[in-house]
């Protein structure tokens, strides 16, 4: 399994189109898999007239001809794009020309709005369910939704923001069971403070629970202060969270309980599992018995394997088979008795 990282590059342009190129280039440049934009073409479909941010939203807002700039470029840039849409102008501009990107993203403030769910059923590939700070049941109305209605590449991103993050806030073990709940796929959105010392070991710790998919803010200029920072880490940081998740990952493994070549090695009979030897010498029409058989580590490699002793049991030996030599079939009179535990306990079952 390997990492899935998505670049998450919010606000942190400020409106800068240049500022932004420069992003999606340091994140192919990074070797991430993914950027994702936030998409808001009518501010009034998102916020009411009168709110604070209305006039700030402007300044940070693109045209649809940029956005097409922006993702085109993207996907030159072998990157793969996630459009987080605010509005339901945004779901339809990209159901119109970018039907086949990644993914869209439905942030938690949308999560159940009924007229953005209607909208992002039009699309072709996957949709990304933003549940930080939503209850089961939000949850699951906008599964049920989306599934009563066709979708079901469906992703699931536990996370929200909070500063400064408090780690027990975090709950880590919520977000799998969520994950078993729903029988989704789920990745974890980091908002861990830029300047928190753990942030690396919070931002990769899911890729040792098995989860390979990292949402994480990135900036271009580490620690200055730009809308969207506090969380927001530089091209070295990022570079170090992508071998973590590389390690932890490959560490977990992929659930297969198939052995490797280096386990079956080690588990072989003789060399580290004791095989089966004779205790004494054994004259050839002997027959095997627990009274000339005991286990020991041996050089070499044996064809038996231990819970195979009672087959040898009553077996008359074809060779004279030394002390310690290791038995194997090829010594043995080839014709199964079927053994009993009795043998093993010396009649005390038949007395009881």
């Amino acid at each position: 399994m390997k990492p899935y990282i998505i670049g998450e590059t919010a606000y942190n342009h400020e409106g800068n189109f240049k500022y932004l190129k420069k992003m999606i280039i340091d994140s192919s440049e990074i070797g991430l898999n993914a950027i994702k934009f936030h998409l808001l073409l009518n501010r009034y479909s998102y916020f009411q007239k009168k709110h604070p941010l209305v006039e700030n939203e402007k300044k940070w807002m693109f045209s649809k001809e940029q956005w097409k700039n922006l993702i085109e470029f993207s996907l030159e840039s072998k990157l793969d794009v996630i459009a987080l849409c605010d509005d339901i102008e945004s779901i339809r501009f990209i159901n119109e020309r970018y039907n086949d990107i990644k993914a869209i993203e439905l942030h938690a403030t949308s999560l159940n709005e009924y007229y953005m769910l209607k909208e992002v059923i039009n699309f072709k590939n996957q949709i990304i369910l933003g549940i930080g700070g939503s209850t089961l049941d939000e949850i699951e109305y906008a599964v049920d939704f989306l599934k009563k209605n066709g979708k079901n590449d469906i992703l699931l991103m536990y996370g929200f923001q909070a500063y400064p993050t408090k780690y027990k806030d975090i709950n880590l073990s919520k977000m799998i069971k969520i994950k078993e709940m729903f029988n989704l796929p789920i990745g974890y959105a980091d908002h861990t403070a830029f300047d928190d010392e753990n942030n690396l070991d919070i931002s990769t710790m899911v890729a040792a629970m098995g989860i390979n998919i990292l949402e994480k803010h990135y900036t271009p200029d580490f620690g200055a202060e730009r809308i969207d920072y506090h969380a927001a880490v530089g091209k070295a940081q990022m570079v170090e969270i992508k071998k973590k998740m590389e390690l932890y990952l490959s560490v977990f493994g992929d659930y297969s309980l198939g052995m490797s070549k280096s386990e079956i090695k080690y588990g072989n009979i003789g060399p580290m599992k004791k095989a089966i030897v004779a205790k004494n010498h054994i004259s050839k029409g002997e027959k095997l018995s627990l009274d000339n058989l005991c286990f020991k580590r041996t050089e070499e490699e044996s064809t038996i394997k231990q819970k195979e002793l009672l087959n040898l049991i009553g077996l008359e030996a074809l060779i004279d088979i030394e002390e310690d030599e290791i038995i194997d079939f090829t010594k043995v009179n080839y014709k199964f008795n079927k053994a009993s535990y009795s043998d093993l306990t010396g009649g005390l079952e038949a007395k009881k």
